[in-house]
């Protein structure tokens, strides 16, 4: 079953490396009635506020899934389900409605005008890029991850946490005389050499 942890976190990595790549892309071109028919490009962190944080959660999921062991595997399984639910419900609602208040933040930097009603007074036209449905389905990506990740995490092997066990905890004999270093070794769990 090393495999589908590998599968598992591997998924999740790129799931949250693209939410990451895509918070610093356009997502929307915004037209102004300005007179001038200015175009300002919407970022995705702007567009979706909870984008980055979350596409770094996902990151740190998938790196830490690789090492915990049968209890956190499952608890990151839900946590990877959540984020994929809460970005990807955000980004359909971008996706398929479009909302003025996505682009707000950035009118308001680029004119200097605030408000709901006057920046949507402002707006003639909204056009998405390919990021957004891009988004879209790396959240799908991360889901379809931490689905799998609750049905097969039980029979994934234990690989790392046995990796760095001490040979005592391990049950195996060093094959060597005790020496000065296993001293300050014993010393430092809070046993005493010379007794």
């Amino acid at each position: 079953m090393r495999r589908a942890r590998s599968t598992a976190v591997l998924a999740m990595l790129l799931a949250g490396a693209i939410g990451v790549i895509a918070s610093t892309q356009t997502w929307i071109d915004v037209t102004l009635d300005d007179g001038a028919q200015q175009t300002i490009a919407v970022a995705g962190a702007d567009a979706l506020p909870v984008l980055t944080p979350l596409s770094l959660a996902a990151l740190a999921l998938g790196a830490a899934l690789s090492i915990v062991g049968p209890v956190l595997r499952y608890l990151f399984g839900v946590l990877g389900i959540l984020i994929a639910v809460l970005v990807g419900v955000g980004t359909a609602q971008l996706l398929f409605a479009t909302p003025v208040s996505a682009t707000a933040a950035a009118v308001t930097e680029a004119t200097g005008i605030s408000g709901t009603d006057a920046v949507a007074s402002l707006v003639t036209g909204l056009s998405l890029t390919p990021w957004p449905a891009v988004t879209l389905l790396a959240q799908v990506v991360l889901a379809a991850a931490a689905v799998f990740t609750l049905v097969t995490a039980r029979r994934w092997a234990s690989g790392a946490s046995r990796k760095y066990r001490t040979a005592e905890e391990a049950g195996t004999a060093t094959g060597r005389p005790h020496d000065a270093i296993d001293s300050w070794d014993d010393l430092s769990r809070g046993d005493d050499p010379t007794a």
